[in-house]
Order: structure tokens, then sequence, then C-alpha cells
């Protein structure tokens, strides 16, 4: 038994164990979700209208902020594309005939090849300059009454200033280099082609002169032959500086005018024509309301234009007044002989009822006094209705210091100028 037992136990010994059972794998995890885009913009649509609804803002309140925002860009963007993109077409012309004249200057150093391409690009260059257009005039003298007729009858193929693609030309007609007298014609609207068909007349003045202590006049076809007859194309402009397209200058002693002429001639490049200085006057200004009593008193000037062959002027001043643009009364101070800084100190006075006061006008003019021929205008300005700047800034003034003589000193201005403001509407 215990053998048997014995026997028995290496047997059980030997008997093969039961494999134990493998632990299963755990699931591999699965592969995150890809997202749809339009999934994605559902969820941050309905957090951003989540965070609006906690906002303590009425939505209507949220709209108009919007629409606000977008206008104030859109404006932004107009307003960058006008200043940056609109203004190209000028600066453009302008470093094309820059880099013309460098080009011309540079080309004499340079081999043969480069000779030749620089020689090309100046036939570039001079044709870019001749388009800028022609213009055709006409001149004849009147040698009866000494009188110098400029016609402007028309343009071509005018170069083009404004975004659109055309100009608003116009001609200003002048005599160098006293510039006493200029001419305008009138505006052609979007034209590149205009035809003005206006003429000007320039009377030659006869000045006295001392030639060995005696007084002598000089002959008016030799004063006219010292003088440069300049033509101005202008691009009107309602809402900046005039630009100038182009200029033809004609020196008189050039040019026979024994005959009439009658042609076109290419315009140049010409810079604008710096303002001219004509000097500064002092008026002092003194309104009585309960009298209906209007002061005005030419005080003194001072740098004023030299106007007569000596270097200096024989200036007096004109005071008119209007009324609603109507002309109602006029004075005049006396003649200050030989100077350019005169004197006055003279008190005119008119009758201005209260209820007219807004609507009136004070015109100052100063002339350089001539014994042989017309007195010329030195300068123009006027003070009150219509007036802004300065002259504005006086009659204010005045209205608000009533019984009180306030002063101040006005910049004189071309004649003509001053005249089509004064013709024109007001505010």
């Amino acid at each position: 038994m215990r053998l048997a037992g014995m026997k028995f136990r290496p047997r059980r010994a030997a008997e093969p164990s039961e494999p134990e059972p493998e632990p299963e794998p755990e699931p591999a995890p699965a592969p995150p979700h890809a997202h749809h885009p339009g999934h994605n913009f559902m969820n941050m649509k309905n957090k951003f209208m989540n965070e609006l609804g906690r906002l303590p803002v009425p939505m209507w309140a949220v709209g108009a902020i919007v629409v606000v925002v977008l206008a104030l860009v859109g404006c932004l963007t107009f307003c960058i594309y006008r200043k940056c993109v609109g203004k190209k077409k000028k600066p453009k012309k302008v470093r094309e005939r820059k880099g013309g004249r460098r080009r011309k200057g540079g080309g004499e150093g340079e081999g043969d090849g480069e000779k030749e391409d620089g020689d090309k690009k100046e036939g570039e260059g001079e044709e870019e300059r001749e388009n800028l257009g022609k213009l055709e005039f006409s001149l004849d003298y009147n040698f009866t009454d000494s009188q110098l007729i400029v016609g402007i009858l028309q343009a071509q193929d005018l170069a083009a200033m404004d975004m659109g693609g055309t100009s608003d030309p116009y001609v200003k007609v002048y005599m160098l280099p006293d510039k006493k007298k200029k001419f305008e014609t009138k505006v052609q609207r979007k034209n590149l082609c205009p035809v003005f068909n206006e003429t000007f007349t320039f009377k030659v003045r006869v000045k006295s002169m001392w030639l060995s202590g005696f007084p002598q006049r000089s002959i008016p076809y030799a004063e006219l032959g010292g003088q440069t007859l300049v033509m101005q194309v202008y691009d009107f402009d309602r809402f900046s500086k005039h630009d100038v397209i182009g200029e033809i200058k004609i020196p008189m002693n050039s040019i026979d005018l024994g005959q009439p002429l009658n042609e076109w001639r290419d315009l140049e490049s010409g810079e604008k024509e710096e303002q001219e200085k004509l000097g500064d006057i002092c008026i002092s200004l003194r309104y009585v309301p309960t009298a209906g009593k209007l002061t005005v008193n030419v005080m003194e000037a001072k740098n004023l234009k030299k106007m007569d062959v000596g270097g200096l002027s024989d200036p007096f001043v004109k005071v008119v007044l209007q009324h609603n643009g109507k002309r109602i009364k006029k004075k005049k101070t006396t003649v200050k002989k030989n100077t350019l800084n005169p004197y006055f100190n003279e008190s005119f006075s008119f009758e201005v009822p209260f209820e007219q006061i807004q609507k009136m006008q004070v015109l100052i003019t100063v002339y350089d006094y001539d014994k042989l021929g017309s007195n010329d205008a030195i300068g123009k300005t006027f003070i009150g209705y219509g007036a802004s700047g300065v002259g504005l800034r006086h009659w204010s003034d005045m209205l608000a210091n009533p019984r009180r003589p306030v002063a101040q000193w006005h910049t004189l201005q071309p004649e003509e100028e001053v005249d089509a403001i004064l013709k024109g509407p007001h505010r």
C-alpha cells in the first residue's frame, strides 16, 4: 500500500499541469474621431452666441456697432485708395522726366552699346514730354494803340491729370517780368481737346524816363521787346491747388510782330508759378450799432510791390462799400509819392443800418498812381460778407466789440483773384 501510494504520487506529479489562461489583451483605444470643419464652425458659432447672450447689451446695439465699424473700415480703405493710388499719375510723370534727364547726362561717359540704349531712352523721354499736348494761339500787335492782342484758340491731346483719365483745362496768360496783368480763359470740363476761342489785350504802357536830365518817353514796341509772354495750361481742381499741365514761353524779341502770327506749339513742362508778394495793409474797423455808423481807417501799408522804373511806387488806397454785391459808396486816400511803405492814417465813415451789416463788404484796393496812363492795381483784399480767413475774423471781431476800433493786417492778393471770389457764390 505504501509502495502503491509512492508510485501513485510520482505519477500524479508527472502529469502535466493544466495551462493557465492567458490574460486577454486590452482593447486598443479607438482613434480620435476627426472633426468635420462644419462641425467646428457650428461649435464656435454656438459658443459665440452664448457669449453674446451673456453680455448686458441688447442684440440691436451689437448689430449697430458692427455696422459702424464696417463703415469706418470702408471709409478708411477709400481714403487710402484716393491718397496712395489716385495720385500716382503725376509723380510718375515727374519721375519719368527726371529719369530722362539723368539718362541724358549719364550717357556721355558710357560705351558705344550703352550710348545706343541711352539714345533710345532719351527719345522715349522726349516723346513723353511731347505728350503733354499742344496749344494753338495767335498774336497781333496794334501799333496805333500800342496793344498786344493774344488769342487762345484751342488745345489738343492734353495730359490727363484726373483719376478718370481726363482734365478740366484752362489757360492763364501773363507777361514777364512784371506780371501786372493776368488773364484766364474759362474752364473746359472733362476735355483733353478743348476749344477756347478767347482774346486778351495787353496795353503797353508808355513810361516817362529821365535821360541826360530831360524827360523822354520810351517807345512802346521797344518796351515790349524786353518782355516774355507766358501761356500756362492748368487743370482745375475744386478742392485743391490747380496743377500745371504745361506751358509755352515766348520772348517777344524773338518774333516778328509786323504781321499777325497764328501757330501750334507743343507744351513744355512747367512748375506752378509762385505766389507773388504784393505787400500788406493795416485796416482799422469800428461799428456803432445804435448810430448805424461804420468807420474804416486806412492806417499804413508795407512791402508793396515795385511798380515804377526807379524801383518804387506812388501808392494810394481805394475803399469801396458793397451790400450783398452791390456797390454803395467809394472813397480814396491821398497819393504817397515814391514809397513802398506808405503811412496814411485816413478815416472814412459810412452809414450802415444794423439790419444790413451782416451782408456788407469792405473792398480795399491799393493802386500805383500814374500821371500818363491808367493807375495799376498793386493788390486787393476784402473784409466782411463772403470773406474767409483774416477777412472774416476781422469782421467778426468788429461785430463782437461794438464802438471799439479793431485793427488788423491784411495780405494783398491779385485783383483778378479777389474779383473772382466776389463774383462767386457766398455761404
